[in-house]
Order: C-alpha cells, then structure tokens, then sequence
C-alpha cells in the first residue's frame, strides 16, 4: 500500500511504500489495556507518627498493685494519655485510636496499594503499538476521536511530509502545516489553552488544554519549533498516539516512515 509525500508547499511530491504496521488490524482492547496499565498517580498517606503526636505523657497499665495503673478503676482498657495528676489520682482521656479525640485514621491510604507496576506482554505490547500506528492512517477512527470532523472528508491518510519540514522554523512551520492540513484540520492540529470553568480553577487545574497534532520525526531528526508535539520515531509509544483516544492527527517525515518500515519489518 502506497501513500503520498507532502511538499511544504503542500503539493504532492511523491509516493513511499507504508510500512506494515499501517495495514494491521486495530485492537481497542489492547490499547485500552496498556493504557489503564501505564496510569500513574502520586502515592499518599498519613504520617507514620499521625495520632501519636500528643504532648501528654503516659499509657496507662493493667497490672494490679502498680503505680499508675488503671486495673480496678471501672475504665475501658483502649490507650489513654495523661492530661492531668493530682498525686495517685490521674486524668486520663482515650488517645492514638481511630475513635479518639486527635487519634489516627482508621484504615488510612497504603502506599504499597498505590504503586502500580505495568506488566503487559511483550507481543501484546508491539500489537498495540502497531494498532496504534495503524488508527492514525484510518479516517473513521480519527473522526470518531475529533467530533468537529463528523461532517469532514479526510483523504491521503496518514500524512507524510517531506525532511524539510524539521528545517522550518516557528512561522514557517504553521503556514507550512496550514497549506498541508487545510482549515478543519489545522485547527485541530494548534495547541488551545483556556480557563477551566468551576472550582476546578482552585483546585490546581486552572486551565484545560487540547493535545493538537503529533508530528514523528527520524532517527537523525529534530524540530527546530515548539509549536507542536513531537516525538522520535525510536521513541514514540501508544500514550503518544491514543491517549484520549485512537487516530490522534499524527504528522510523519519520509525518513520517519522508512525507520518504522526498518523497526517493523
């Protein structure tokens, strides 16, 4: 299967041979998967000291004939701390336990139970990659993933560029990337950031933004621009392609396509 190479012009170049990972069959399912497996979030948990930090001193005993015991007086046998002593004769009030006044947490956050480790298959990890690969050059996929595209015709998928792109700088690259996407496209493909409505603004995510196009470049190439997302062909992985969902707007050089052909042969 062949597909266009794009001139920075935005006319056609040429044509390359698509590596085999284009024409493999998508599997939500294992995408899915390695994206639930790969979630990480910060581990928390109380103090270790949490209850027991009381400036009162003194458990009390259970023995009999001890000083400071607490056998014969009628009182629970659960921790207590002294708040006051008036020779033999104590204060004492519950302390440290979950039902105490100031004590811990009855069954707090475990740090061990937060901490996932992603055990996926090796082979199921390469299908899901090439699923992954395979979404960005399938028009269904990338509508059902951008709801402003429903009613758009979207051809020559998946779009390749030619090396000089990673030459261009900022402004060149996005009229560039204008003349290549078109405007329903483009628009999807520049970053957006805008205030998030509702207590969420006060609560550390002030601001929501899209993740616009990816653009894979080669082994031997780096962009000059920031304006977009871009990833090595060596390193690109499935939460760079399908995060938020399969057929991400993806943009490859020539030399990216020729290393997948080499990296999935």
């Amino acid at each position: 299967m062949k597909s266009k190479i794009i001139s920075i012009d935005g006319k056609e170049k040429g044509s390359i041979e698509l590596p085999a990972c284009f024409s493999q069959k998508i599997r939500d399912d294992l995408v899915s998967k390695i994206l639930e497996a790969k979630k990480s979030m910060q581990p928390y948990s109380p103090s270790l000291v949490a209850g027991k930090q009381h400036a009162a001193k003194g458990k009390i005993v259970h023995r009999r004939h001890v000083w400071r015991s607490g056998y014969g007086r009628g009182i629970s046998r659960v921790p207590r701390k002294i708040m006051s002593r008036r020779g033999s004769q104590f204060g004492w009030v519950a302390a440290e336990i979950p039902f105490a006044r100031g004590g811990m947490r009855a069954h707090p956050p475990k740090v061990v139970a937060q901490i996932k480790r992603a055990r996926i298959n090796k082979k199921e990890m390469k299908l899901a990659l090439m699923s992954a690969l395979s979404a960005t050059a399938d028009a269904k996929q990338m509508i059902k993933r951008y709801k402003s595209l429903e009613n758009a015709k979207i051809e020559n998928l998946p779009l390749i560029i030619e090396t000089k792109m990673t030459l261009l700088k900022t402004g060149e690259l996005i009229s560039s990337l204008k003349n290549i996407l078109g405007g329903q496209l483009f628009n999807i493909a520049l970053k957006s950031k805008r205030t998030r409505s509702g207590k969420g603004g006060r609560r550390g995510r002030k601001y929501k933004s899209n993740a616009g196009a990816l653009l894979v470049v080669g082994k031997g190439e780096k962009m000059k621009s920031n304006a977009f997302d871009s990833k090595n062909v060596k390193d690109v992985g499935i939460t760079d392609l399908a995060n938020g969902g399969m057929g991400r707007l993806t943009i490859y050089t020539e030399q990216a396509m020729k290393d997948l052909g080499e990296r999935f042969k």
